[in-house]
């Protein structure tokens, strides 16, 4: 306005006083923390939604949801984009948040961080519990074997009443008969509902184990263009190491795991993934891949058995049914065309596939991101037990830290090679 009022001046400092009670002159400083927290650059804020990667996209409106100091939150998988410095400060926001939050995630540290209170959906209905996901397990498991020994108590009970009821039901003694009928009535067990949570059963068996050293390699370097994603990096895997490979998005953890399937037996060979460097496999080495990205992994047009079958034909179909059951592939789901199968039943497949293959070196890239827990839980069993060699990309801290034994640690073009476990190497940088 040209001209402003005593009426205008009145209104324009009210609502100043609204903006400044509402924390907006801080608006847009607090909005750049939370994108820095969730790892979305200082040159990346002024661009538009439209021009950002897939997995920005998701961490720029999980942003949205906690800006502005919510009083409720909703989150159903936060967790599924973020690399594990965003979980750390995602976990920290949500700790110091004094408002309701519910959280649907299949990240165990997560929920045992965050969460005051776990709803289990399970026998059919929804029993909530205090404390995070393990008290949760642990209380449910006691409340069922409770359940399950009155149970058994009662069907004793009654197994001994209706044996006296048999023995002396034509006799004289028709009133204590009467009476223990009536106590049969009384203790009736109640059929107890069935789980509905199906937990999968994964092993990594061996045809043979590998040469002591399963890979040996010098002066490895990768570069995109002028960004240099690491450079001459060198070193030997032992055979029965297990090595996790950590930091942020886009710091080149997959491209490491390319380069060093670049020139690895029984794949094809692929000079572009690898600048420069010399890569020596061990003697008798066979390896499993999982990589991040499954499009187009799976050929359409077949049944889920039909592709498994074609990596052992010697394997029967039984066996390969067998295989399928155990990943919840149960009776005709085998037989379901592989174009139709979801993002959670293509990564059981896959893991399928490597059951049957029997190598002894793993190379799993994101293992976890269509996994539920009861899934995740399986894989960091068989992970542990198994006797040959891994290289893991998660961004699961259980999964790191009771499967990793030694930790190459990409930052900035740099790998930090530290060998112990997770835990160890989170204690050396405190």
């Amino acid at each position: 306005k040209a001209e402003m009022t005593d009426a205008d001046g009145m209104r324009l400092g009210e609502l100043e006083g609204i903006v400044g009670e509402e924390d907006g002159y801080e608006a847009e400083s607090n909005a750049a923390i939370l994108l820095q927290g969730l790892d979305i650059p200082d040159e990346v804020h002024e661009r538009k939604m439209a021009e950002l990667q897939g997995g920005q996209k998701v961490r720029v409106l999980l942003a949205q949801a906690i800006f502005g100091s919510p009083t409720a939150l909703l989150l159903d998988e936060p967790t599924n984009h973020l690399d594990l410095d965003s979980i750390h400060w995602l976990e920290e926001f949500l700790n110091r948040y004094d408002g309701t939050l519910i959280v649907i995630s299949h990240d165990r540290h997560f929920l045992n961080a965050v969460c005051t209170h776990t709803a289990d959906i399970d026998y059919q209905t929804i029993i909530a519990y205090a404390g995070g996901y393990d008290e949760m397990l642990v209380a449910k498991t006691q409340i069922r074997s409770r359940l399950e020994s009155q149970n058994e108590q009662r069907e004793k009970k009654i197994a001994q009443l209706n044996d006296f009821i048999a023995r002396f039901s034509a006799g004289t003694r028709s009133s204590q008969v009467q009476s223990r009928r009536k106590e049969v009535e009384r203790l009736q067990t109640t059929e107890l509902a069935r789980s509905n949570i199906q937990r999968p059963y994964i092993k990594f068996a061996m045809n043979r184990p590998s040469g002591r050293t399963a890979l040996e390699f010098e002066g490895l370097s990768k570069a995109f263009g002028s960004h240099q994603i690491f450079s001459k990096f060198t070193g030997v895997i032992s055979r029965g190491e297990k090595i996790v490979l950590v930091g942020r998005n886009g710091a080149g953890k997959t491209t490491m795991l390319k380069a060093l399937l670049s020139d690895a037996p029984n794949f094809a060979a692929s000079p572009s993934d690898l600048d420069e460097g010399k890569l020596r496999w061990g003697h008798e080495v066979s390896i499993g891949y999982f990589p991040q990205d499954h499009t187009g992994l799976i050929q359409k047009g077949m049944t889920a058995v039909d592709w498994l079958h074609q990596f052992d034909p010697d394997a029967s179909r039984q066996d390969i049914h067998g295989l399928l059951g155990q990943m919840l592939f149960s009776g005709e789901e085998g037989l379901k065309p592989t174009e139709a199968l979801s993002g959670g039943e293509t990564a059981r497949l896959l893991f399928c596939r490597i059951m049957l293959q029997k190598p002894n070196v793993l190379i799993l890239d994101e293992p976890t991101n269509h996994l539920d827990l009861e899934a995740i839980n399986a894989l960091n069993v068989a992970l542990q037990k198994f006797e040959g060699t891994v290289l893991l990309v998660t961004h699961d801290q259980d999964l790191m830290e009771e499967v990793g034994t030694r930790v190459w640690h990409f930052d900035h073009g740099k790998i930090e090679d530290f060998k112990g476990a997770y835990e160890e190497y989170e204690a050396s940088v405190a």
